[in-house]
């Protein structure tokens, strides 16, 4: 008889729930996005649905039907009732038994929470430290998939070290991004500096953001890749992220940035971002009136 166990309990196969042969369990054979809410009302969702359809498309997941994804997303952040909250949903291939190959038939899987997300005004007002980690992802980091053990293990060594974020270098010594958020420098002359898109890092919704508010503040942004050396060097550095928005970081591997405290650059940006949230939910609720 097949069999499956489930902590202590044995049970046939054929009586196990579906679920738990999910190729998103076995393999991280899925995607997912993570979007949050302001006040009441969910932020840049399109921008998520529309990274999460490339997403789906890139792996190959069909049979998803992108506006009944924003259905239950609205459904559920209704039911839930919390004005600022963090909302994660994934997608799965589907389910059965273990196999690499998965069948063309597969239903995919949905899965959703919403929980309350509270903004940490202490790390915006003082700062964060941050500490560098090799970047052993995949080479698709451009696709939001499931498979995150390597940031995992980078957030675990930060937090370890007393860091709140790990900042990934790859095999050449360049930094890619961190290990869940995208990472910027000012340096002298009012350049902004972050790595170009590409297949070794995502396409940050809230990173796009910031580019498009740093005229506001009077900088200037180029596309390149540094090293950690010469991020140690800069006069501001920050990370930017869904659930976070814009964070300075004040220390980097042990070294204190500029004058050790947020940056008028970054507290600028931070302020512009709200300013920008605000419009961003005034603009849309233009268009669904």
């Amino acid at each position: 008889m097949q069999i499956a166990m489930i902590q202590d309990e044995i049970l046939p196969l054929s009586e196990l729930d579906s679920i738990y042969l999910d190729r998103g369990t076995y393999f991280g054979d899925g995607v997912y996005e993570v979007v949050r809410s302001y006040d009441g009302k969910v932020f840049a969702l399109d921008e998520h649905l529309a990274r999460l359809g490339r997403s789906l498309s890139e792996i190959g997941i069909t049979g998803v039907d992108i506006d009944e994804i924003r259905r239950r997303v609205e459904q559920a952040y209704e039911a839930a009732g919390i004005d600022n909250a963090k909302v994660y949903f994934h997608i799965t291939r589907g389910s059965q038994l273990r196999s690499h190959t998965g069948g063309r038939d597969l239903k995919p899987n949905f899965f959703l929470t919403v929980t309350e997300l509270a903004d940490d005004r202490v790390q915006k007002e003082q700062g964060i430290a941050v500490c560098t980690y090799p970047d052993w992802r995949w080479k698709r980091c451009d696709i939001k998939s499931l498979n995150l053990l390597p940031n995992v293990l980078a957030r675990m060594e930060a937090e370890r070290r007393g860091c709140a974020e790990a900042i990934l270098v790859d095999e050449g010594g360049f930094i890619t991004e961190a290990a869940g958020s995208a990472f910027f420098a000012i340096f002298e002359g009012r350049k902004l500096v972050t790595r170009p898109l590409g297949p070794e890092l995502l396409a940050s919704i809230t990173r796009r953001f910031v580019m498009e508010l740093v005229p506001e503040v009077g900088l200037t942004v180029a596309e390149e890749a540094m090293t950690p050396a010469e991020a140690q060097s800069a006069d501001e550095l920050f990370i930017a992220v869904t659930t976070r928005d814009v964070v300075p970081v004040v220390q980097f591997d042990g070294a204190g940035i500029g004058t050790g405290r947020p940056g008028r650059y970054t507290k600028a940006l931070i302020e512009a971002f709200r300013e920008f949230v605000v419009s961003f939910d005034c603009a849309q609720d233009k268009r669904n009136s």
